[in-house]
């Protein structure tokens, strides 16, 4: 095997142990904001809150409903692409043999496009997640003050 063909190999690796990364992180901070949700939502229906409080509560829960959103757009299969599983379904067995051979390069640089469209996403869905948690912490404290 070349030094070329070597690196090819190393970068596409590289790209797909990104994406798993990306997915593992998305998985989790999915599975954080459904139990925010849901534990925000089973507290608060039981509190006497003030209107400050829904305000900000509300936005709050939007903020996360969105971040929720933009994980599972984040996670979503793209079965319209080029490169990957779906041209490789298809392909006869004979046939994904020479396009992986000579198509490495296009996946590679596919697959690159994929990771940082799941970056973004979960980079997106992070800040969400921060800016609806300190809205939920300012309903919190509005709802403790006693703010009318």
């Amino acid at each position: 095997m070349s030094t070329a063909d070597r690196n090819l190999t190393a970068a596409h690796a590289e790209v797909k142990a990104e994406i798993a990364r990306t997915d593992t992180k998305t998985a989790l901070l999915l599975a954080f904001v459904g139990a925010v949700l849901a534990g925000t939502w089973s507290v608060a229906r039981d509190l006497p809150l003030n209107p400050p409080a829904y305000v900000a509560g509300g936005a709050g829960l939007v903020l996360l409903v969105g971040a929720a959103g933009l994980l599972l757009r984040s996670v979503r299969p793209n079965l319209g692409g080029r490169h990957g599983f779906p041209l490789w379904a298809t392909l006869t067995a004979e046939q994904i043999g020479g396009a992986v051979a000579s198509d490495l390069a296009a996946d590679i640089a596919g697959l690159s496009r994929l990771a940082v469209t799941k970056f973004t996403c979960l980079r997106r869905a992070v800040d969400l997640t921060m800016a609806g948690g300190a809205l939920l912490i300012v309903a919190a404290v509005l709802t403790v003050g006693g703010v009318r």
